[in-house]
């Protein structure tokens, strides 16, 4: 085991963990990224727009951050030297993979961060529901895209 790698995601979860609380206990908002986007994007309430900008910019410059102190993202792509390997089934798959998770976000009033971090949190049966359907998903799709289209390892 990485012990290494298991301390960071130890603190990237700390950190989500603590982002979350802090815009509850400031904002009285839920930490979700589907709502904060959509918030921005589609519905506009006024003088709403300053905090969804920081926090979205906050997932881009964050790693962007760590990457320039030199503490890296860590390799996800299982390659020595990468940091994201190539898509397996390709760039079309990715786009539909990507509509989906859109869609799913819509039908379940949320997404992981909104229902798994923070719903979770303040013991939602409705967060509990959306979670076990996502997770039941993910786990459908990864044996799909492994086992039967035959990608990956």
């Amino acid at each position: 085991m990485d012990m290494a790698a298991s301390l960071q995601g130890l603190a990237g979860g700390v950190l989500i963990g603590l982002s979350a609380v802090w815009l509850m206990a400031t904002l009285g908002r839920i930490a979700g990224i589907s709502g904060i986007l959509s918030g921005l994007i589609w519905e506009r309430p006024a003088g709403d727009s300053a905090w969804r900008l920081a926090f979205l910019a906050g997932l881009i410059v964050g790693p962007l951050l760590l990457v320039l102190a030199g503490g890296g993202l860590g390799n996800v792509a299982g390659e020595p030297g990468a940091v994201i390997g190539a898509p397996i089934g390709g760039t079309g798959l990715m786009l539909v993979a990507g509509l989906l998770v859109g869609l799913g976000t819509g039908l379940g009033s949320g997404c992981t961060s909104g229902h798994g971090v923070c719903g979770l949190a303040r013991l939602s049966p409705r967060s509990l529901a959306a979670t076990l359907v996502f997770v039941a998903a993910a786990m459908l799709t990864v044996y799909g895209v492994r086992h039967v289209l035959g990608g990956g390892a």
